[in-house]
């Protein structure tokens, strides 16, 4: 079966097609990263507009690399939720119509089921069941998964998610957008020990996260060692250090313990966040620890993108499901509520 995917649900445009039989047959991603710098943030409106001004070009690019057409295609999967209505919209109207058009079904895709399933598209992809950390900018969420559609929520972000920490602590230092690169790379060339930054909520039990003090001490730290309102380079570099530190150990300390709490020694990383290397190299090391393994997408795929779409749309119209002809998207929309998918097929 070949599935065109499409999402649009923020600020990139991702466009693949997937083969049940051969896998990932070709995919683009358009970043808006340059359009929406200018204001240090999102602008929905904005980001609406350049997906319906990329989507089409990007198909076209897509289909001529897999030496397809449209009239190859088996199935159309878009996401339809959660994210950006307007932009949800543009991904949702072109899928639809174009499944209309072609007489094929179509499929609604919920996002963060696309993310944990990235990893599925790799070489060497997890068994069920896993725990999959999911980290991108709007979401940081431990979730049990047994199956695709069988999700347990074991713990979640009380606050701002990991993702919206990194940008809002770069923000306060001066860094560009996104900010969480740029604090990433800048962390690189700080001391992480100088500063005692907090280890968030892991002196309790539980599997809930919160990064909103994280912020408050790293404003404080900003002020203590600014002169006259400036910030000298090595200090700048050495609280996103410690910034950093303190974000990857919290989530490396909670995937520890949810794979005690389930005895599930396989762990996966999705989600933008999940390209941070700093992040990758500690989780490797505490599912080694406690003899398991950790799985996570190639970097290009953490970001959002067209082929996790695909390959999440694959499965659930293998196994039946389709949307009707309704124009329909969610911008909230609880992953534990989708229907479980038997028979998966990796491709």
């Amino acid at each position: 079966m070949r599935v065109l995917g499409l999402e649009t649900s923020c600020d990139e445009t991702g466009i693949a097609l997937y083969d049940s039989d051969g896998g990932l047959l070709a995919h683009r991603v358009y970043s808006q990263i340059a359009l929406h710098a200018e204001y240090g943030g999102v602008v929905p409106e904005l980001a609406s507009r350049d997906h319906i001004r990329k989507a089409r070009p990007l198909i076209q690019e897509v289909m001529t690399e897999a030496g397809l057409t449209l009239k190859d295609l088996d199935g159309i999967a878009y996401t339809s939720g959660p994210g950006l209505v307007g932009a949800l919209l543009v991904g949702a109207c072109m899928g639809r119509s174009l499944a209309w058009g072609l007489d094929i079904p179509a499929i609604g895709v919920h996002h963060m089921e696309g993310h944990l399933l990235a990893p599925m598209l790799e070489d060497n992809p997890p068994a069920f069941p896993f725990i999959a950390l999911l980290v991108s900018g709007g979401h940081t969420q431990l979730v049990q998964v047994d199956g695709i559609g069988r999700y347990s929520l074991l713990g979640e972000s009380l606050d701002d998610a990991a993702g919206e920490a990194f940008d809002k602590a770069a923000k306060m230092m001066g860094l560009p957008y996104p900010g969480g690169p740029a604090l990433s790379k800048l962390a690189d060339s700080g001391d992480a020990t100088r500063f005692k930054f907090p280890r968030p909520m892991t002196d309790r039990p539980g599997l809930d996260f919160s990064f909103s003090g994280l912020k408050t001490f790293t404003r404080t730290k900003i002020l203590e060692c600014a002169v006259d309102g400036v910030l000298a380079e090595q200090d700048k570099a050495d609280i996103a250090a410690g910034f950093q530190a303190a974000v990857v150990d919290t989530l490396a300390i909670k995937c520890k313990r949810a794979m005690q709490q389930t005895g599930i020694n396989r762990l996966i990383i999705a989600g933008g966040v999940g390209a941070n290397r700093n992040l990758r190299d500690k989780l490797r090391a505490t599912a080694e620890a406690l003899k398991g393994a950790v799985y996570y997408p190639r970097p290009e795929l953490c970001t959002d993108n067209g082929a996790m779409i695909a390959y999440a749309g694959t499965q659930r119209l293998l196994a039946g499901e389709q949307s009707d002809l309704a124009v329909s998207v969610v911008p909230r929309w609880p992953m534990t509520s989708l229907q479980p998918v038997d028979g998966v097929s990796h491709g």
